[in-house]
C-alpha cells in the first residue's frame, strides 16, 4: 500500500474474485480489482476506484498507486497514479482522502478488451468477444500476466516522469471450467489457460521500460528489450539515474532518467525481480538489489519458449544480494 500523512489515509490495491469467471459471480463485485482508500484510524473504506468491474481476466490490481500531484488543464490534481495489469495507465484524484475520482485513463500497451472509458467515471465498455466465461474461451490482450504485473513503477520529481516495467504484445486466452465447492486452502479459479498468443501490431519485442510525463500524460521515451519480457521493479535517484533488472539475460541496468539512454549494465547470477534500493555509507552511494528469478517471470518465459523454441530458455535461479557503488 501507500500512505498519505496529510489525510491519514492508506491506499491499497485489491485482488480479483474467485472463481475467475465473472459470470459465476454477477455484478460489479466491489471491491475487487480496485484501489481502496482506508481511514487508518478506523479501518473503514473511505473511497475506491474499480478499474474493471466483474473481472474475468485475472487482472488483480496488485500495484500500490503512487501519490504524486500532477497538472491537468491548468490545475493541480492531488494525484493517484496506477499503471495496471489491465494494460491501462490510470490518473486519479485522491482529493482530501474521502473519495477517489477518475481523471484519465489510457493504454500503455496493446489492449483489445476495453472499447472505451466513461469520461466521468472511467468505467470501461468491455468488448464481450474478449471476455472469457464458463465454457467460453476468449483471447485477450494483454494476457493474464498483464501489461505490467506486480513490479512497481518509480517517479522522479527531477524529471516529472514515471518509469514503467511494461510487457507489450503478450496476449492470452482463458476458458472457464465447471465450478466446484470451495475448499479452504485449495485453488479456487476453475479456469483453463490457453497460453500466450502473439498479437499484432508487433511481435518484434515484449519487454520495455517506458517513461511518461505525469503533467502532460504523454510518453517521453521507451527502451525496448530484445527477446525478453520485463519483470524489473524500478528505482530512480536524485542523480538522474533509473535502475532496474527484470530481463532474462540476468542484467542489472542503469538508464539516463531524462533521455532513456542505457548507461551501464552488469550480469548477475540470476534474473532480477527484486526491488532495487539505494543508500549511502560514509558519503559513498550504493545500490543494492536481490537477483533471483522465478514464479510468474519463469511461467511467462516458459510459455514464450513454447511459441519460440530455444529463444526463451530457463533462467538460472537462486537468490543473491548484489551491491554496487555509484561513482
Amino acid at each position: 500500500g501507500n500512505y498519505d500523512v496529510a489525510t491519514n489515509t492508506a491506499y491499497f490495491g485489491t485482488g480479483n474474485g474467485g472463481p475467475w469467471m465473472g459470470d459465476q459471480r454477477p455484478g460489479d463485485n466491489l471491491y475487487t480489482a480496485s484501489t481502496i482508500a482506508i481511514d487508518v484510524a478506523t479501518g473503514k473504506i473511505k473511497g475506491h476506484h474499480q478499474y474493471h468491474p466483474n473481472d474475468s481476466w485475472d487482472w488483480d490490481e496488485v500495484s500500490p498507486p503512487i501519490l504524486v500531484d500532477y497538472q491537468r488543464n491548468g490545475r493541480t490534481v492531488k494525484g493517484l497514479i496506477d499503471v495496471a495489469r489491465d494494460g491501462y495507465m490510470w490518473f486519479l484524484d485522491r482529493g482530501t482522502g474521502s473519495e477517489i475520482k477518475f481523471v484519465e485513463g489510457k493504454p500503455f500497451v496493446y489492449q483489445n478488451v476495453f472499447k472505451s472509458l466513461d469520461p466521468k467515471t472511467g468505467r470501461p465498455d468491455v468488448d464481450p468477444a474478449h471476455k472469457p466465461g464458463t465454457g467460453k474461451r476468449a483471447e485477450f490482450c494483454p494476457g493474464l500476466h498483464g501489461g505490467k504485473n506486480w513490479p512497481p513503477i518509480a517517479f522522479s520529481p527531477r524529471t516529472r516522469m514515471i518509469y514503467v516495467p511494461a510487457n507489450d504484445n503478450v496476449c492470452g486466452a482463458i476458458a472457464g471450467g465447471e465450478v466446484q465447492a470451495y475448499v479452504p486452502g485449495k485453488n479456487y479459479t476453475f479456469a483453463n489457460m490457453g497460453g500466450p498468443l502473439v498479437q499484432p501490431p508487433s511481435t518484434a519485442y515484449f519487454g520495455q521500460v517506458q517513461a511518461w510525463n505525469v503533467d502532460t500524460g504523454k510518453k517521453v521515451w521507451t527502451h525496448t528489450y530484445t527477446n525478453t519480457p520485463n519483470w524489473g521493479p524500478m528505482l530512480t535517484t536524485a542523480g538522474g539515474l533509473v535502475f532496474t533488472g527484470g530481463t532474462n539475460d540476468r542484467m542489472f541496468h542503469a538508464f539516463d532518467a531524462t533521455s532513456g539512454k542505457l548507461l551501464w549494465e552488469f550480469p548477475t547470477s540470476s534474473g532480477i525481480i527484486g526491488q532495487p534500493s539505494t543508500f549511502s555509507v560514509n558519503g559513498k552511494q550504493y545500490v543494492a538489489v536481490q537477483s533471483g528469478w522465478g514464479i510468474d517471470s519463469r511461467a511467462m518465459e516458459g510459455r514464450l519458449n513454447t511459441i519460440f523454441p530455444g529463444k526463451y530458455p530457463e533462467v538460472p535461479e537462486g537468490g543473491a544480494i548484489w551491491v554496487f557503488a555509484i561513482k
